[in-house]
């Protein structure tokens, strides 16, 4: 575990907190959502929220005082929204931890506490931004209500690089095979539901709208049948997740579904994944950091094939907005 993961935990074991608040925006908004779901199952005692970090400071939540931990996360640490959003925590009185690349960011500069994470081909999984917040989340909730997990969840991300390399390895075929088939797609959906949803939003909408210039949504497999459901037809594409958390027979009843109807559909299953090294209590919640890096390799086949490279950008860092 980063030594910055155990200074912040450190400071939040001598503050009186009820209430925590993830906040950040596009790609670290996806570490979010799964951060509250373990917080909607896990805790007893502290209510959780999510929100986009310029959203967080338009609506300034009543319930955000000193009995706050905000956590926000940049990659650069220069997302203006989100620095602007630590600063508005920070002045309300709440206890702010920062996750970030880079340590001499804006967004170091106004938090109070910084975890610098680890990123790139040769780094330690358990420091990267993944593993990192879930190390904080079951750290938070093993110093203010004893759970038992945090231990667990420790050791299963030192074991995890194997397991992801398995996991890529084990796909590679199936990512060219999806970027020759779908290279020249108008519009991709990516389902899920839980611990996982935040990996579809994360593919929806960084690596498909963003980085390909693909319209796409992550639908929520617990409201498909309350209006999505109508766009399928067995021409539309749609990437089912299913995962090992509490909510997927969501995501099982969404798939029997949409194969019954449609014909473009490529299945990520957890369970397909061999997850020895990751303690059983604990598996839902890292089986999302598995499909992300499939997810990952997807969009790189498909990057390649359609002769766009994610880094190829219109609008983002070249204009003002």
């Amino acid at each position: 575990m980063l030594a910055d993961v155990q200074k912040a935990l450190d400071v939040i074991k001598q503050r009186e907190l009820d209430r925590v608040f993830f906040v950040a925006c596009g790609g670290s908004s996806s570490l979010m959502y799964t951060s509250q779901y373990v917080m909607d199952r896990e805790s007893t005692a502290i209510d959780a929220y999510l929100y986009s970090s310029n959203e967080f400071v338009h609506c300034s939540p009543k319930k955000l005082n000193e009995k706050s931990l905000v956590i926000l996360c940049s990659h650069y640490g220069k997302t203006p929204e989100t620095v602007e959003a630590a600063r508005f925590a920070r002045e309300k009185g709440a206890l702010t931890v920062s996750l970030t690349f880079d340590p001499e960011s804006p967004l170091s500069q106004v938090s109070e506490h910084v975890i610098v994470y680890e990123d790139g081909k040769n780094s330690d999984f358990a420091n990267e931004s993944p593993a990192v917040m879930l190390e904080l989340v079951f750290g938070l909730l093993a110093a203010r209500e004893g759970n038992g997990k945090f231990n667990e969840i420790v050791s299963s991300l030192e074991n995890l690089r194997p397991i992801l390399n398995k996991a890529k390895e084990k796909t590679l075929a199936d990512a060219k095979a999806f970027a020759d088939s779908y290279k020249s797609e108008k519009i991709i959906y990516t389902m899920a539901s839980g611990a996982n949803y935040g990996i579809a939003y994360w593919f929806a909408i960084c690596l498909l709208m963003e980085m390909q210039w693909i319209h796409s949504h992550a639908l929520h497999a617990g409201e498909y049948f309350h209006g999505p459901f109508e766009v399928l037809d067995e021409d539309v594409p749609i990437i089912q997740l299913l995962g090992l958390d509490e909510t997927r027979p969501l995501e099982e009843r969404s798939l029997e579904f949409t194969q019954r109807y449609g014909k473009r559909i490529i299945v990520l299953d957890a369970k397909d994944f061999d997850l020895t090294g990751v303690a059983e209590r604990v598996q839902g919640y890292i089986a999302p950091l598995v499909l992300q890096a499939v997810l990952r390799q997807y969009a790189e086949e498909l990057a390649t094939a359609r002769q766009h490279p994610l880094s190829t950008r219109r609008y983002m860092w070249k204009v003002a907005y």
